[in-house]
């Protein structure tokens, strides 16, 4: 029997019985519509979380410290950092000197290693009449675009005696003369200003000394939702002078080592592996790729289990798929006699038998991915619409998408129902190839 015969003849034989293969087909387009739906709604949420996560840093960045064991810490004052970690003081960590730079830069699908160190003395920030702090960080670099920062106005440059300033930093001067009642100054717009900083440590005496240096704002950059938004950047340099000021000794990054390091790599699918390889090396590294690779397994758990949920749906269908086409056989058993009196092969029955089974699974499944898909469209809408108000209320930007169909997601529901379809049909189908001529024709 020629192909197209036989699929013409599936197809009559499907059409003659239209309400038991539609009754039969609800149950394969209930499965399929869970499937897609489910699934849907786990990479949408996955999605959601990864745009939300995206705001915790550049994730093709790697920040590195020093290996202190139990017990050490790593302080820095005035708008520094303090890191606390685990050793005795008598233990000496790795350090992260130029030597240990070089080293990192070394390694596979590194695109740069960038020195960061933290102001350790106080200061009072003045801009005409009004005060200000903020988390002063000083950069191995000259082009804040290294590490992925955008300016918002100004440049992303530093030199000796400027500073490039996070988007929020304004919002952090005050008048220290208003008075009760008073309304509150507008944040000063402190783009090419000078600001005044005012450094304070105390001597061995326990005098309090001051030291003021004057920078200019060369850039403020664009929001990240991150660290940046509240940071001053300024030059290793300068950083480095002012430290020594303060503790009243030289600074030999080649014996201290820097307080941090930024290690960036090249793709976003090569950060876990660079990040193991930093780790072996003996410094404690983190990165919010961990973050968000964490999440994203969390998520594909969900699929498996939300799809495991849909496709019990579709095992039933299945079982009523059988039903039907053992049905089926019992109706057409002298029909099927006759086939193969007339010259049918075993072949022919089994492919009729199997074409007819997946026939419903198929016709189920594109019955089930257009309901899914518009169910969740309609569901997407009210998520949206719900979580907008969540987010309004506690801050943050909207959610672009709760529920997300991906391409292959339809198609693999179609061929996955269809699939279905044949294997449940595969027993009654054998049955039927394998009835012998003159037992079929007798049978009433």
């Amino acid at each position: 029997m020629k192909f197209f015969d036989l699929l013409r003849l599936i197809f009559g034989n499907l059409s003659r019985r239209k309400a038991r293969v539609a009754l039969t087909a609800i149950g394969v387009v209930i499965g399929t519509a869970a499937v897609v739906i489910l699934v849907s709604l786990a990479i949408g949420l996955q999605r959601n979380a990864n745009e939300q996560l995206y705001g915790i840093g550049d994730l093709t960045q790697i920040q590195v410290y020093p290996a202190y064991d139990e017990g050490m810490y790593m302080g820095g004052g005035g708008g520094g950092c303090g890191v606390v970690v685990g050793g005795s003081s008598t233990s000496k960590p790795k350090q992260l000197t130029n030597s240990a730079i070089k080293e990192l830069m070394a390694l596979p699908n590194v695109q740069n290693v960038i020195p960061r160190d933290f102001m350790y003395a106080g200061a009072m920030i003045k801009y005409e009449r009004l005060e200000s702090w903020g988390n002063m960080i000083g950069v191995g670099t000259s082009d804040l675009a290294e590490l992925g920062l955008e300016a918002q106005q100004g440049i992303t440059t530093l030199q000796k005696g400027t500073i490039i300033i996070g988007a929020e930093i304004s919002k952090n001067f005050y008048d220290p003369r208003l008075r009760p009642g008073q309304e509150p100054p507008l944040p000063p717009d402190l783009y090419d200003k000078n600001l005044k900083f005012i450094y304070t440590k105390v001597d061995k005496d326990g005098n309090e000394i001051r030291k003021t240096v004057t920078y200019r704002v060369v850039g403020v950059i664009k929001g990240t939702r991150g660290e940046s938004d509240w940071s001053i950047y300024m030059g290793l340099d300068d950083v480095k002078a002012i430290n020594e000021w303060t503790m009243g000794k030289r600074i030999n990054y080649n014996q201290t080592g820097y307080a941090q390091v930024i290690v960036k790599v090249d793709e976003v699918d090569n950060v876990l592996s660079v990040n193991e390889q930093i780790v072996a090396m003996g410094f404690q590294a983190f990165t919010p790729q961990s973050f968000v690779q964490g999440i994203n397994n969390f998520y594909m758990i969900l699929q498996v289990i939300f799809g495991g949920v849909g496709a019990i749906a579709l095992l039933v269908a299945a079982i009523g798929i059988a039903n039907t086409m053992a049905m089926a056989i019992l109706e057409r058993t002298r029909e099927i006699g006759l086939m193969k009196a007339v010259g049918a092969t075993n072949r022919d029955v089994l492919g009729i038998f199997l074409g007819e089974a997946a026939g419903i699974g198929f016709i189920g499944g594109l019955g089930g991915v257009a309901i899914g898909w518009l169910a969740g469209q309609g569901l997407n809408v009210i998520a949206i619409v719900y979580l907008a108000g969540q987010t309004a209320q506690q801050g943050g930007p909207p959610p672009s998408i709760a529920v997300y169909t991906p391409l292959w997601l339809p198609a693999f529901a179609l061929v996955f129902s269809t699939v279905i379809g044949l294997l449940s049909g595969l027993y009654p189908a054998l049955r039927a190839a394998t009835m012998i001529p003159v037992l079929a024709l007798k049978y009433e």
